[in-house]
């Protein structure tokens, strides 16, 4: 069982990064401009689009991330190292009149002075940028230095004012937005990418699919299908079986970001590892409160009913809460949100559905009980 549920996850992890490289493969841009390959960036929902002309070692580049109207973005090429400082950058904001303009600086420290000029390699026209749709889009053709497909490109995305260049996050995403692009091939190793990356969606699936999907549907299981006497005790069976899956899924996936979180010195998302926490205890006092179930006619199992349900609905409301600070923190593609978005909608609607079905079937159960009873009935002078 454990290692189809795992097979399934890989699958799914797969499917995530077929359909994050689909979305980037079908992106349009304005004046017909289109490009040969594309990369979605590890980070910062931004993605890399581009045509790499190897008999004159150029290439057509469109980088394409998303900000508020009043933000700006940039991307460029590091010829001196893997950091921000020394990258040379096209900057992309607007003006006080909404138009977009391109700044081309080289980020000569920590706290460049953005002053407008040449970069290290060569620009062989004008760079032009555009805003559609909460996206800015960055198009330039360059001289790949040194002649060589392979670069340590840069990315990065900011707050401000129309018209100014804000200060953006030290922490985060905003420090892992370097990369090693073969513009040849389309193969990339960096800070946020391969392994890691790999890992953050692997924890990001596992966690999704346990505490947002399997759990939720193993209370509707418990809560809905009892009622028909025809599935029981296999509800019962299904319950514990959708439970269980999804708390070793869970607990896989909560160990996976302790140790992602060990590896990410001075990068600290305390909300979401916090209530990470909150719903593995939650979720484990569940498991043990198994052990501790009482008959059904036992009295205290009224009380180990009210305990069950408070701590089980907690659980599941902490994790919807937690998955969605989760899909903000890895910026997937915008589908992967909706998507999550469609199935709570789903999974809610279906409750809904099957609730008042119950409460039907409860109602007319215990109007016939009522009925077939010997005090049920009177007599003409309307005594039992």
């Amino acid at each position: 069982m454990a290692w189809r549920l795992l097979a399934g996850v890989l699958l799914l992890q797969l499917a995530a990064s077929a359909a994050g490289q689909q979305q980037c493969l079908s992106a349009t841009f304005q004046n017909g401009r289109t490009f040969l390959k594309c990369n979605p960036l590890p980070v910062l929902g931004a993605s890399l689009h581009w045509t790499h002309h190897a008999e004159n070692g150029t290439a057509d580049v469109a980088f394409r991330a998303p900000q508020q109207s009043s933000g700006w973005v940039a991307w460029g090429i590091n010829t001196r190292g893997t950091a921000m400082p020394g990258s040379s950058v096209f900057i992309a904001s607007q003006d006080g009149s909404g138009a977009v303009s391109v700044l081309m600086t080289v980020l000569e420290s920590t706290s460049p002075s953005l002053t407008n000029g040449s970069l290290s390699f060569d620009v062989l026209s004008p760079p032009a940028a555009d805003y559609t749709n909460g996206v800015y889009t960055i198009f330039a053709t360059i001289a790949l230095p040194n002649n060589s497909p392979t670069q340590n490109t840069v990315w990065q995305a900011g707050p401000g004012s129309t018209g100014n260049v804000g200060q953006h996050a030290t922490s985060g995403p905003n420090v892992q937005s370097m990369l090693r692009l073969d513009f040849s091939s389309g193969q990339s190793t960096g800070t946020a990418s391969n392994s890691r990356l790999h890992r953050r969606n692997i924890h990001g699936i596992l966690n999704a699919v346990s505490w947002g999907i399997l759990i939720p549907m193993g209370a509707m299981i418990a809560r809905y299908l009892r009622v028909f006497e025809a599935a029981d005790p296999a509800w019962f069976y299904l319950h514990i079986t959708c439970q269980l899956s999804g708390y070793i899924l869970g607990v896989a996936g909560w160990a996976l970001g302790l140790k992602l979180g060990s590896e990410s010195k001075g990068i600290t998302y305390s909300a979401h590892r916090n209530i990470g926490i909150a719903i593995f205890c939650l979720a484990t006092l569940q498991v043990f409160a198994l052990l501790l179930r009482p008959d059904k006619k036992n009295k205290y199992r009224f009380y180990w009913n009210i305990y069950h349900h408070s701590v089980g609905y907690s659980a599941i409301v902490l994790a919807a809460v937690n998955i969605f600070k989760g899909l903000d923190i890895l910026k997937p593609a915008s589908g992967w949100k909706r998507s999550y978005i469609a199935i709570l909608a789903t999974l809610a609607g279906v409750a809904l559905l099957l609730e008042a079905i119950t409460w039907v079937i409860v109602l007319r159960r215990k109007k016939s009980d009522k009925s077939s009873s010997p005090y049920g009935a009177t007599n003409g002078n309307g005594r039992a």
